[in-house]
């Protein structure tokens, strides 16, 4: 996760890793930007007086949120996501799926259902049901089926990095499926690690 200071010395999360400075990255875990807060990491990785709150990680959450949401949104509407257990399991069926999210509030049986339907796909159980109905003009939906290519990828990655800042959310990507993603994901429902860095410094020890 890159962050960079800002023109009031404020530490700033760069999301997109576009702003320009020198970026300051931190492993995409609340509990480490929490850390790096509270340790006044930033301002040492920065060298130079900073801003940062405690606010920070609910800060990055609401970023990466508003992230995910926009890429589903737009994998709708470019014909690359379904919602509904019967159209997902239809998806999946004729080979189209490459990712298949669930809801992180839906019930067990939710859980079963597409824990059954999603044979080796990745599986993402980060954004709530009413997050998920959002992409689709509606109130709630529990499953989501997204198909492969560059919107895939992305949603996946922002999906990943998002994972570490929500209790309970859990992205389960098979190892076969890892070759996107930046850094050594080899266990199952890992957030995403740093991505190279760019002559900047980590912020945490």
């Amino acid at each position: 996760m890159r962050f960079v200071v800002g023109p009031n010395a404020e530490i700033v999360p760069d999301i997109e890793a576009r702003l320009p400075g020198r970026g300051l990255w931190v492993t995409s875990l609340r509990d480490i930007v929490a850390r790096a807060v509270a340790r006044r990491a930033f301002a040492r990785a920065a060298r130079q007086s900073v801003t940062a709150g405690p606010e920070l990680p609910d800060r990055v959450e609401a970023l990466l949120t508003r992230r995910c949401c926009d890429g589903l949104g737009l994998a709708r509407r470019a014909g690359s996501a379904v919602a509904g257990f019967d159209r997902v399991a239809e998806t999946v069926r004729r080979g189209d799926a490459a990712l298949l999210l669930l809801a992180l509030d839906a019930g067990d049986n939710g859980r079963g259902k597409l824990a059954e339907l999603a044979g080796g796909l990745p599986v993402a159980r980060v954004l709530r049901a009413d997050e998920l109905g959002a992409a689709f003009g509606r109130d709630r939906i529990v499953h989501v089926g997204i198909g492969g290519g560059p919107l895939g990828r992305r949603l996946l990655l922002d999906l990943t990095r998002l994972a570490g800042f929500r209790p309970g959310a859990a992205v389960n990507v098979p190892r076969d499926d890892l070759g996107d993603l930046p850094g050594d994901h080899k266990a199952d429902f890992a957030p995403a690690r740093p991505a190279a860095l760019d002559g900047g410094t980590e912020a945490h020890g």
